[in-house]
């Protein structure tokens, strides 16, 4: 019947995360795809208004034009599909390495890679080196050995973090593209690899997750001491 208690309204069609940098020391992330311009624009202001730190996957161009005026330094990477407000609070001991196997895998490094530095690690890019020449990743492993966290990716087959997982002791957090031939099926060929590599320890996130794994990296760097000299002010 009209006219009773709460009869005739409707939830509120948003409901921030606000207390999840508490938790888990980063804001809530925002997940960009089937969200309008105006939609996207309520989250984002209704995030900074409680933290200055933002991160905003998988954006296009429109959506980041929508949030024209929000903050100072709103960011579009548009490589990564990726927007960002703010800096780290705190910078963490440790380096992450971001090791692509090639050109096409550029986007999902580049997301793993920037939100890897916003979560206050440091990052060593590492790209082109597939096992197709394998030589160039082993002209690479003194460099290699600096980072205490390695984020690998690769399409095709999928071999790369095998061969990394070999070389350093480091954690190794495999990420499966959907670069390939039509056999590759999206990207599950490599992720069934990742899965079945003879490379003892290897963690694999889902296809092209270059956000889960930028994710986890800062997870197991935070088991560690933060880096005091380095912190960064917020803004």
């Amino acid at each position: 019947m009209t006219g009773e208690k709460g009869e005739g309204k409707r939830a509120p069609n948003l409901c921030p995360d606000l207390h999840r940098a508490r938790r888990l020391g980063f804001p809530e992330v925002v997940y960009a795809p089937g969200k309008t311009p105006g939609e996207l624009r309520d989250i984002v202001k209704s995030l900074l208004a409680s933290d200055p730190r933002l991160l905003v996957t998988r954006a296009d161009l429109e959506q980041y034009r929508a949030l024209d005026g929000l903050g100072s330094t709103l960011w579009f990477h548009d490589a990564a599909r990726v927007i960002t407000h703010g800096y780290p609070s705190v910078r963490r001991r440790g380096l992450v390495s971001v090791i692509s196997a090639g050109t096409t895998d550029n986007p999902v490094a580049e997301e793993a890679a920037i939100t890897a530095e916003m979560c206050g690690c440091r990052v060593l890019m590492i790209r082109d080196v597939g096992v197709a020449g394998l030589h160039r990743v082993l002209e690479r492993v003194e460099d290699l050995q600096a980072a205490s966290v390695h984020i690998v990716i690769a399409g095709m087959e999928g071999a790369l973090p095998s061969v990394v997982g070999g070389l350093l002791p480091g954690p190794i957090i495999a990420v499966p593209t959907s670069v390939g031939y039509g056999a590759s099926f999206q990207g599950l060929a490599p992720l069934l690899g990742m899965l079945n590599s003879c490379a003892p320890g290897v963690t694999v996130v889902n296809i092209d997750n270059g956000f889960g794994a930028g994710f986890a990296a800062a997870r197991i760097l935070a088991l560690g001491p933060r880096d005091e000299d380095a912190e960064e002010t917020e803004e």
